[in-house]
C-alpha cells in the first residue's frame, strides 16, 4: 500500500497512533470551515443535534458552544475517532450534555423523528452508500430538519465517482426525503456546503 493510500485510509477509519494524530490535525484545519457551515443553520434552544462521522470532536466542542442548552450527540466508525472525540469533549460528555458512541451512517442507532439538525463535515465522500446513508439520515430527523453537508471541494473531485455535481447532490436529496436544498460556496472556491431541509 501506498503511503498516500495509508493516509487515505487513515482519514477515512482512523486507528492507532497514526490516526489520532491525523483526527488533531483534522480538528485544526476543519475549525474555519466547519465555523463558515454552521453559520448556514438556526440553533434554537430546544434543538437536539447529531454529528455524523464526529472524527476527533471539534465540531461537537463548537455545536456544543452555539447550542448551549440541549443535548449534542455524535457518532463515528472508528474506535480511535471515538475515543478521541471523547476526550476532546470531556467537560461536556461530563455533564451529559455530549454523547457520542461507534456507529455507522448506514444505520444510525436512534429511533426516527429524534434530531432538529444533523451535520457532516469532511464525510459523505467516503460513504459505501450515499443514497442508503442519506435516507438514514432522513430517518431519524424530524420533519422540518435540517441536515448539512460540508467538505472540501477537491476531495469530493478526488473520492467520488459520482454525486459529485449540484444536479446530482438535489437529486439524491429530494429522492430520500427532502423538501428543500441549498447549495453555498465560499468565496474561496474551496469549500461546499449542502442544506436539506426534510418535508
Amino acid at each position: 500500500m501506498t503511503l498516500l493510500n495509508q493516509l487515505i485510509e487513515q482519514a477515512k477509519n482512523p486507528n492507532g497512533i497514526i490516526g489520532s494524530l491525523m483526527l488533531r490535525i483534522m480538528n485544526t484545519s476543519h475549525t474555519n470551515m466547519n465555523k463558515w457551515a454552521l453559520e448556514k443553520i438556526q440553533m434554537k434552544e430546544e434543538s437536539i443535534v447529531l454529528d455524523v462521522g464526529c472524527g476527533g470532536g471539534k465540531t461537537i466542542l463548537l455545536l456544543s458552544k452555539i447550542n448551549t442548552h440541549n443535548k449534542i450527540f455524535g457518532i463515528d466508525y472508528s474506535d480511535q475517532a471515538v475515543k478521541d472525540s471523547l476526550r476532546t469533549n470531556k467537560n461536556d460528555v461530563a455533564k451529559g450534555k455530549v454523547h457520542i458512541k461507534k456507529a455507522s451512517v448506514t444505520d444510525i442507532s436512534f429511533p426516527e423523528n429524534t434530531f432538529d439538525i444533523i451535520t457532516a463535515f469532511q464525510t459523505h465522500y467516503f460513504w459505501p452508500d450515499l443514497e442508503k446513508s442519506v435516507s438514514e439520515v432522513c430517518r431519524v430527523l424530524k420533519s422540518g430538519g435540517c441536515f448539512l453537508i460540508t467538505a472540501e471541494l477537491y476531495k469530493i473531485n478526488y473520492h467520488m465517482k459520482s454525486y459529485k455535481t449540484k444536479i446530482e447532490m438535489e437529486q439524491l436529496f429530494k429522492k430520500t426525503g427532502f423538501a428543500a436544498v441549498s447549495f453555498y460556496e465560499h468565496t474561496n472556491k474551496k469549500w461546499i456546503c449542502i442544506k436539506g431541509i426534510k418535508e
